[in-house]
């Protein structure tokens, strides 16, 4: 449990003043997944009345999907700052009575005779050295010398991240909520509620027990963070916004596997480290997709294909299938996701393109610090889109969509 500000080493210098700056004000966080947990806690340990609703449980939409992979192998310098810095407040939030975070080397590479995406790497890991970001480049004798199990010889180029680790995307959105919680702020699960907006408010669509008058509450800011569900909830406040949610799979196996994760950008799927073994995922339909009326299902051969692929990448593990699922990601016309004021008082964080989760502990900071009057993002504005934009659904995770940044 993270106990209070005086115990959380990132904010004892000053914390007087710091918990004090949003003092009066009253704010409801819509949205109980990774992001929106993050922001209500540093939202409420700032001194504000937090509320923190979601229609289902906390974690229970697509951070409980989530993969839990954490780097900040990025060339571009304000995706690789966020990345860092969320991956030290993991280092530091996490314990063993909070949830875990293991370090574990991240390398993403391109196979023999995919010319066009080993290059981009070789940029890739020269950007990144040239901002600050710890990388290297490695080709497969290299690879093979540091990570024995990893088959390599089918490897033209590829980096490795020095700063990156994987979590419990569940675990740790459900300790920053009840870290907020501990803050002062009301944890409102199993509360759906809709937005309404000129004035800034929330209206409950069900009394939450037997004799409840109040359903409408108006406050000084409303911030959406609803993941899947965000374009829907602003579209009862009146607000369109240029965001579509699209399907994505993963599943664990049974296999002894401790480092490293991977990103194979050339058949486009990764694999980390789990429990139970290993986590892998890929499975992108560059379709919009229904929030409500997805398919939570794998899709029929989708496990079988890319278990084939991890054995071939680790031929002498056993790897043995023990469950898949579907969940959601968000994207955006230009890849970059909006955070952010989009109406006076009225704020949004979505459209990460599958890197929503491990960027939580900073974006809800960040995001908290602006509905306060602080420094926001300005290259994630979200009033950059008019909202009505027709644009195609790629997947985030691509060597292509870094590179054409």
């Amino acid at each position: 449990m993270i106990d209070d500000v005086d115990e959380d080493p990132e904010i004892a210098v000053g914390a007087d003043a710091f918990t004090q700056s949003g003092a009066g004000l009253e704010i409801a966080v819509v949205g109980g997944g990774a992001v929106g947990a993050t922001a209500a806690y540093d939202l409420a340990r700032k001194g504000a009345d937090v509320t923190l609703y979601d229609r289902g449980q906390i974690a229970g939409g697509s951070s409980g999907r989530a993969a839990g992979v954490c780097y900040d192998a990025f060339a571009d310098p304000l995706d690789a700052e966020i990345g860092g810095d969320a991956i030290e407040r993991f280092r530091v939030l996490s314990g063993d009575e909070t949830f875990p975070f293991v370090e574990c080397p991240y390398v993403w590479f391109a196979q023999a005779g995919d010319a066009d995406r080993a290059e981009a790497i070789r940029g890739q890991v020269e950007r990144m050295q040239e901002n600050g970001t710890v990388a290297l480049e490695a080709d497969d004798d290299a690879l093979a010398d540091r990570f024995d199990a990893l088959e390599t010889d089918d490897v033209a180029a590829a980096g490795i991240a020095g700063a990156a680790g994987y979590t419990d995307p569940a675990k740790y959105t459900a300790c920053l909520a009840a870290a907020a919680d501990g803050a002062g702020a009301t944890l409102a699960p199993d509360t759906p509620v809709e937005v309404r907006y000129d004035p800034p408010r929330v209206v409950r669509t069900e009394p939450r027990s037997a004799g409840e008058s109040e359903r409408e509450r108006e406050v000084d800011a409303v911030v959406v963070a609803a993941g899947a569900h965000t374009k829907r909830v602003l579209a009862d406040a009146g607000v369109s916004i240029a965001m579509k949610p699209y399907r994505v799979q993963a599943l664990v196996a049974d296999c002894d596997l401790s480092e490293p994760m991977w990103y194979d950008a050339t058949e486009n799927y990764y694999v980390r480290p789990h429990p139970d073994g290993l986590l892998a995922g890929d499975g992108t339909e560059r379709v919009e997709a229904d929030p409500d009326e997805y398919d939570r299902n794998a899709d029929p051969g989708f496990a079988d294909d890319l278990l084939g692929r991890v054995r071939g990448r680790l031929p002498d593990a056993s790897v043995e299938l023990e469950r898949a699922w579907a969940g959601l990601c968000t994207a955006t016309p230009d890849r970059d996701p909006l955070v952010g004021e989009v109406r006076d008082g009225l704020y949004v964080a979505t459209g990460f393109h599958g890197h929503g989760f491990m960027r939580a502990p900073a974006i809800g900071q960040r995001l908290a610090e602006d509905v306060l009057g602080e420094d926001g993002i300005d290259a994630f504005d979200p009033t950059r889109f008019d909202g009505d934009e027709a644009f195609e659904v790629v997947d985030g995770m691509s060597i292509e969509a870094e590179t054409e940044r």
